[in-house]
């Protein structure tokens, strides 16, 4: 009875060894080839206009406009961005036609028919590097570089359940930016042993469309020159234009909360008034 026991001893120890290693090497398969993406969950970072009374942070938009335009610019538009809406970042009249005036725009057709180039006004819009998407294709590894006037509320990672239902009551509403800084000091990371990368594209464990993306690193340590003494960093770099896409997607956030706010006032003296004027109406009445 006991060689039995401990020959039946004997065969759990080889299975329960054998189902390890298989278990071990499904995971290394799955690091290798994953599935779903991203493949790590972009960070909850601490945003001034995050929650209900959130507001924006000027001298971090104006640090991220000038990200924007020192590197992003040269290959993404912000085709809904007006130069004239520059004002709300703290920028006078003057200085905002001085920026619009570093950059040139399509216009016409003139007199003759034609079409011409000329210096931009505050009213026109951010223009693209590119004459058309297909030249933005060509340029950058076959993939146009999307537009960035959107692209805080167009990009995100769903959290899950139950993550989005504490979301409801914190409002939390800036997956956007958390998932554009995290692409954007993820490039560091190394794939996992045995992870293929396609030719022509760069790792990063944050990219939402697969493993890989056609987008080099963008930013480096010591590239764009602060004057108000920020670091100049990747880590600072890439909040400071999250925040500043966060606003060019949203830049009514702030009155947005600040209606919202006086609503919900608004909505409990309301009811406190009804409730007032049933119990006013209806005392006397027999039950």
């Amino acid at each position: 009875m006991k060689k039995i026991l401990n020959g039946l001893a004997a065969i759990g120890f080889l299975l329960a060894g054998t189902a390890g290693v298989a278990v071990a090497a499904e995971e290394a398969n799955h690091a290798a080839e994953p599935t779903h993406f991203p493949i790590h969950k972009p960070k909850e970072m601490d945003w001034t206009f995050a929650g209900p009374f959130g507001t924006f942070d000027k001298g971090q938009l104006q640090r991220g406009l000038k990200v924007y335009k020192e590197v992003c610019s040269a290959c993404h538009s912000m085709n809904l961005v007006a130069f004239r809406t520059l004002e709300d970042l703290g920028y006078s009249e003057a200085q905002v036609k001085a920026f619009a005036a570093e950059y040139e725009v399509q216009d016409g057709p003139n007199a003759d028919g034609e079409m011409f180039t000329r210096k931009a006004l505050p009213g026109d819009y951010f223009p693209s590097p590119f004459a058309n998407s297909a030249a933005a294709a060509a340029a950058n590894n076959g993939a146009a570089p999307p537009d960035f006037s959107l692209i805080a509320k167009a990009r995100g990672v769903e959290r899950g359940f139950p993550t989005f239902v504490f979301d409801i009551f914190t409002m939390y509403a800036s997956n956007g930016p958390d998932y554009i800084h995290a692409l954007l000091t993820g490039y560091d990371e190394q794939p996992p042993a045995g992870m293929e990368i396609a030719e022509g594209t760069h790792y990063n464990p944050y990219f939402v469309g697969g493993k890989s993306l056609a987008m080099a690193k963008p930013l480096s340590d010591g590239q764009v020159t602060y004057e108000d003494g920020s670091p100049e960093t990747v880590e600072q770099y890439s909040r400071d234009v999250s925040a500043f896409l966060m606003w060019a997607a949203e830049p009514h956030l702030e009155a947005r909360k600040q209606t919202g706010f006086a609503v919900m006032i608004f909505l409990v003296l309301f009811a406190g008034l009804v409730y007032a004027t049933k119990r006013k109406v209806w005392a006397n009445v027999a039950h």
